[in-house]
């Protein structure tokens, strides 16, 4: 009988610490991986309190008792996984890659679109959302839009295409998203956690006021200062008035991390893997 392999000794890069990679990079790191995830230079996360990419901004991040640290280069990567915390490299290109040559790679970008990430970048590699096909950019595509198919591994074909509106929740889609009203600087008067009433107001670009569409608790905010283009997400309103939801990490993250672990697990039982060992 073949032993399993230590999941420690599997390193997994993840490309994107948004709130959706993060979730995953939550799940795999308390089963124990060996996680990098690598970001853009200035990241537009929404869901910033549940974003690991916010360590681009403050250095260190921690979400639901797991800690990420940035990292400016490879060789510091070790010391942080020996703190028990996931470092984090500002690496768009991701050529983090070559060096670490990590055995899983998770694209968890979510721009829609393939932005590089090719097959043959890691053993076993796997991507987030529409825009890749599975056996062909890919190992496995996992399912991220809500509804029966939300974090289902796919072993063939891709995932659904983006709609382009919001899911739903408590039967509200596009009210609960806050866009830019026009291109410019972000200005904020609340933060995540505030309570809102319809038509109250949230901040500014250029300016030009961004009201609450709904009432409900701010789940997400862009960074103030950050500059912001016409119709872009800039914040995001739960109507069910929790604010524990600000700072936990989403049923659709965990349901998504979910299938990228699915994935890894069932690659390092079969014989390709054993192939690579």
């Amino acid at each position: 009988m073949s032993s399993l392999p230590v999941l420690s000794e599997i390193v997994v890069l993840i490309r994107g610490g948004g709130d959706i990679g993060s979730g995953i990079a939550w799940r795999l790191h308390q089963c124990g991986f060996r996680l990098v995830i690598t970001e853009i230079p200035q990241p537009l996360a929404v869901r910033r309190k549940v974003s690991f990419c916010e360590a681009v901004y403050d250095g260190n991040v921690e979400i639901e008792g797991v800690k990420a640290t940035l990292v400016s280069s490879v060789e510091k990567v070790q010391s942080v996984w020996d703190r028990g915390e996931i470092p984090i490299m500002v690496d768009p290109e991701c050529k983090t890659r070559s060096i670490l040559k990590p055995q899983v790679l998770v694209d968890a970008v979510l721009a829609k679109r393939n932005l590089g990430t090719a097959i043959h970048d890691a053993p076993l590699v796997i991507a987030v959302g529409p825009g890749f096909e599975a056996g062909k950019d890919c190992h496995f595509v996992v399912e991220t839009n809500r509804g029966h198919h939300l974090g289902r591994l796919l072993i063939s074909g891709s995932a659904e295409p983006n709609t382009g509106i919001p899911g739903a929740v408590m039967g509200i889609t596009e009210d609960r998203v806050l866009r830019a009203p026009a291109s410019g600087v972000w200005n904020r008067d609340l933060d995540i956690g505030s309570f809102v009433k319809t038509g109250d107001r949230i901040g500014n670009v250029e300016g030009i006021t961004v009201e609450a569409t709904i009432a409900g608790v701010i789940r997400g905010l862009i960074r103030e200062g950050v500059k912001a283009h016409h119709g872009m997400k800039i914040g995001d309103i739960d109507p069910r008035g929790r604010p524990e939801y600000c700072t936990t990490i989403s049923e659709k993250a965990l349901a998504i991390a979910g299938g990228v672990l699915e994935g890894i697990l069932r690659f390092t039982k079969s014989s390709a893997w054993k192939s690579k060992q």
